[in-house]
């Protein structure tokens, strides 16, 4: 029987869990399960000592960015945070960072899910909208995928039904970053490498909300899984 890939998956920080008796490091069990049901093994990694990410990552086959609490602006230029920034962690930000450059640079196959894709157009030089005035909490809604991208050769999908959890999103996008898909008002839902050096698909919404139910969204790690097996 072939080995499994490892799918790396940055943890995150929580002040506490309901299993735990103190802070933890945690990863959304959804998440995990979406990895393993394609054929991945999820190789959750503590987010920390970002000056080693890239000699920690050698034994990955693939990276995972997914979501969580938002980027501290000063990483992007913005000395003012606004005040629903929430969650924001010094170490977690270097990580992620630090985790996304390597794999770009690498060619390591990855998906970068919510903050994910925040996180890589912020190291590419993009910027941030710090708050939406609607923002997509709790919002399930469809996205208008471009024809002819990677995104939809990989799902197979014109639109797509997005479980979407985020009040930040892209203003600005990174060098070489290219949007793939929209919400009906306008938010870049999706965006791609227009020279990638490797497999590279980022999402603004949260596909494994809905991949045990929803195939197209499974499809996305699928996709990262068989990229990473090759």
């Amino acid at each position: 029987m072939s080995r499994r890939p490892l799918i790396a998956i940055p943890s995150r920080f929580a002040a506490s869990t309901s299993a735990l008796r103190y802070a933890a490091v945690v990863t959304a069990r959804a998440l995990a399960e979406a990895v393993y049901q394609a054929g991945g093994e999820p190789f959750l990694m503590h987010p920390v000592d970002a000056g080693r990410a890239a000699d920690r990552l050698a034994a990955a086959a693939g990276l995972l960015l997914p979501g969580g609490g938002d980027l501290s602006p000063e990483v992007y230029g913005e000395s003012v945070a606004h005040e629903q920034v929430y969650d924001v962690d010094a170490e977690q930000d270097a990580f992620d960072l630090a985790a996304a450059r390597h794999a770009l640079t690498a060619g390591l196959p990855t998906l970068a899910v919510c903050r994910g894709l925040q996180v890589v157009n912020v190291l590419l030089g993009g910027r941030l909208r710090q708050h939406m005035e609607v923002d997509h909490r709790h919002v399930v809604h469809p996205v208008a995928v471009r024809p002819g991208s990677l995104l939809a050769e990989v799902t197979g999908a014109e639109k797509i039904t997005a479980s979407c959890y985020h009040h930040q999103c892209v203003e600005a996008l990174g060098q070489g970053l290219v949007a793939v898909a929209h919400a009906a008002d306008g938010t870049v839902e999706a965006a791609e490498l227009a020279e990638p050096a490797g497999w590279f698909v980022g999402v603004q919404w949260h596909p494994e909300d809905t991949a045990a139910t929803d195939p197209v969204n499974q499809r996305l790690f699928d996709a990262l899984v068989t990229a990473a097996t090759r």
